[in-house]
């Protein structure tokens, strides 16, 4: 990452992730690789400014302050307050989940997530990014992204999740190609055996795809038709709050 305080500051910032929520001085150092002494100080500093917050055991974990800095991102603070509405009606509707995630280079982002009682359980969390060829969110993304980018991720490593997971550059094309065509896509248990996903592109003012919107139903008996034209009626209402 480079050698600057910046750089160092960074580093310790992202030696927490998702799995990796607590992390003793010791851990942040080894993750971060910084000498000891170094961790300690860079620590201390972003504690004193609540970008870290201490425990009772001595672990530190991300702090409220930073919390409050990444909320005000444009990208998911304008687009998370003008989709609410319309995902609280289309939780109402399905009784499941649903997602609103962005592009942020090969990964779809998650702004939103929103559940119905009984919904069925998804590894999917606000601030989590999955890869766009493994989920229906990023599918849409990914169909709508630069041919630069859909080139990229085509000739790239396509991780397998499941037995469905779209592995083969030829698979993923011709889903892209629907994506594009019927307007939704349709992911059936590639990032989790148990989920289905529908989802469809919501568009910005000038009619660019600024993010996909998702429900995420069992897969069990799940039927994808019936959650089409209200994903696509609650994609399309975003896109009109927006300007779209």
């Amino acid at each position: 990452m480079g050698d600057t305080v910046t750089a160092r500051v960074l580093a310790v910032l992202a030696a927490f992730d998702a799995e990796h929520t607590e992390l003793t001085l010791t851990e942040i150092a080894r993750r971060a690789a910084l000498p000891l002494t170094t961790a300690h100080r860079l620590v201390g500093e972003l504690a004193g400014w609540g970008a870290l917050e201490r425990a009772d055991d001595g672990r530190y974990r991300v702090g409220l302050r930073l919390w409050e800095v990444g909320a005000l991102a444009p990208r998911g603070l304008g687009l998370r307050e003008s989709a609410l509405p319309f995902l609280e009606d289309l939780v109402e509707v399905t009784r499941q989940n649903v997602q609103l995630a962005v592009l942020d280079g090969r990964d779809a982002v998650y702004v939103e997530r929103l559940s119905g009682r009984g919904a069925v359980n998804v590894i999917t969390r606000v601030g989590g990014r999955l890869p766009l060829h493994a989920t229906g969110v990023g599918l849409v993304l990914l169909a709508h992204a630069s041919p630069e980018l859909q080139e990229q991720v085509l000739s790239g490593r396509l991780h397998r999740y499941t037995a469905k997971t779209l592995c083969r550059p030829d698979d993923l094309r011709r889903a892209l190609a629907d994506v594009r065509r019927t307007g939704v896509a349709v992911s059936d248990g590639q990032i989790e055996l148990v989920a289905l996903s529908v989802a469809a592109p919501v568009h910005g003012p000038r009619g660019e795809v600024v993010a996909a919107l998702s429900v995420v139903v069992p897969a069990e008996g799940g039927d994808a038709r019936p959650y089409v034209p209200v994903v696509r009626a609650a994609a399309r209402g975003i896109s009109r709050a927006l300007g779209g």
